[in-house]
């Protein structure tokens, strides 16, 4: 999920490089809706921007967790972000995500994160 529509497009491709099908989100609230739409199981991993609109990922991440859907613990969430603190990695671990990746995204370390989740 991915509010600047350019790295959108870029993540998107390089996801779609590797046999990932996409479903991107704009803002926060947004991705949320998409992921308790769905049946359960649907997704295999979400990519979490944390600065987005409406609602950010830290709250959507929340959102996610304690939505009654079956696997709304177990999903895989992956933080991305501008910044690459130990802090912000922390941060994102202590909200619910599985990982944290720093902006630009790293392709190579995408990949190697994705592997890890899935």
């Amino acid at each position: 999920m991915e509010d600047n529509a350019l790295n959108l497009e870029i993540a998107q491709t390089l996801l779609e490089m590797v046999g990932c099908k996409v479903e991107a989100a704009r803002n926060g609230q947004e991705a949320v809706d998409i992921f308790v739409n769905q049946a359960p199981y649907h997704f295999n991993a979400i990519l979490m921007d944390i600065r987005m609109p409406i609602m950010d990922g830290f709250q959507a991440t929340r959102a996610i967790r304690t939505s009654d859907k079956e696997d709304a613990r177990s999903i895989p969430i992956i933080a991305l972000s501008a910044n690459a603190f130990d802090e912000d990695s922390k941060k994102s671990i202590e909200c619910g995500m599985n990982g944290h990746l720093a902006k630009p995204i790293d392709v190579p370390n995408l990949y190697e994160e994705l592997g890890k989740v899935l």
